[in-house]
């Protein structure tokens, strides 16, 4: 199987490559302390919601975080009745966080890219996936639950 881009490879690019063009191409700088922590809090938040929450969640019901394996159990606990995608939120939230950060223009380039590729070639893949394997259960929740917030 060829090896596809997800949103943690997304997440993961764009948090070294905000990193780096920060540091070696410093565009002007739009942030200043003290209002830079806030970016400390929506880091710590994404995280959060990230890797304690939503993947704690999936390790408890045995099912997969690989949007390109088929789930055995649709979650809708948790932050999952409240949005469709917290794991996504998490990491669009760091990365949010990290430019707010580092305070320069450029690094607001990813935050905006994670949600755009995610937003148009995850999620489809995912909601047909849940759509196929739960049918119904998944429609209903689909229509109470909102995609992103």
């Amino acid at each position: 199987m060829k090896k596809r881009f997800t949103p943690p490879d997304y997440f993961f690019v764009g948090g070294m490559l905000q990193v780096f063009l920060h540091v070696f191409l410093p565009l002007k700088r739009i942030i200043f302390p003290p209002y830079t922590y806030i970016g400390i809090f929506l880091i710590l938040f994404g995280l959060h919601l990230n890797w304690i929450h939503v993947y704690r969640l999936f390790r408890e019901f045995k099912t997969t975080t690989n949007i390109y394996e088929t789930p055995k159990i649709l979650v809708t606990s948790g932050f999952f009745k409240i949005s469709r995608n917290p794991t996504y939120i998490g990491m669009f939230l760091t990365l949010l966080g990290l430019s707010i950060a580092l305070g320069s223009v450029v690094t607001f380039v990813f935050p905006i890219l994670f949600f755009i590729l995610t937003n148009h070639f995850t999620i489809p893949v995912e909601e047909k996936n849940l759509e196929k394997k739960f049918g119904k259960k998944y429609l209903d929740y689909k229509k109470k639950v909102r995609r992103w917030i």
